[in-house]
């Protein structure tokens, strides 16, 4: 007997194979997983800001673009030498202000004969004379979650020794200024 050639309403079905259902998961959980790893990464250590002003010549320069690291202080304490940037009394609609820390909790600030003592011991972080000593002409102690920061120009700088600004609160520090991009004859790099 002959086979009738014609319209067939019977269709094999294709059977889906499950390593090809394996293989596109395995592709769509790779992707998920490496998008929310780099939004974290850029979350904690991507921001930008820029330098606004001179204050911390010849470091930074006046409007260079810097990297923060906003995770590092969730893990440690601003230490002395760290740049960091803060909004002064966490006015949000200030411009972020980028500072270098002189002192921490407990440390005794006095700024006497154009220097700056710390604990009764002349600080290395700031090598210029300090023309104007503003808070700091009368000695006082950090209280904890408080930083003295001042800019590497001090005599262009508005840091804490202004009464507006004063000891910089721990909960107002965005982060550590970590990487500062290229801008006229300051190279990119780390910052140190």
């Amino acid at each position: 007997m002959a086979k009738i050639k014609g319209l067939s309403f019977y269709r094999r079905r294709k059977k889906v194979s499950t390593s090809l259902i394996k293989e596109i998961l395995s592709w769509i959980f790779g992707i998920v997983a490496a998008v929310f790893i780099a939004g974290v990464t850029v979350w904690f250590f991507g921001m930008t800001t820029n330098v606004v002003g001179i204050s911390m010549e010849p470091t930074l320069e006046n409007g260079q673009k810097i990297l923060v690291n906003r995770f590092i202080y969730t893990l440690s304490s601003p230490k002395r030498g760290d740049v960091v940037v803060f909004l002064p009394n966490g006015n949000e609609n200030a411009h972020y202000y980028v500072k270098r820390v002189v002192a921490v909790p407990g440390d005794n600030i006095k700024i006497e004969n154009y220097t700056l003592f710390v604990n009764g011991e002349e600080s290395t972080l700031v090598t210029e004379k300090i023309l104007d000593g503003g808070i700091a002409e009368n000695e006082f102690t950090l209280k904890m979650g408080e930083y003295f920061c001042i800019g590497d120009n001090p005599n262009n700088s508005e840091d804490s020794r202004s009464a507006n600004i004063g000891p910089v609160k721990l909960d107002d520090i965005i982060g550590e200024a970590w990487f500062k991009m290229s801008l006229g004859k300051n190279k990119m790099g780390f910052i140190k």
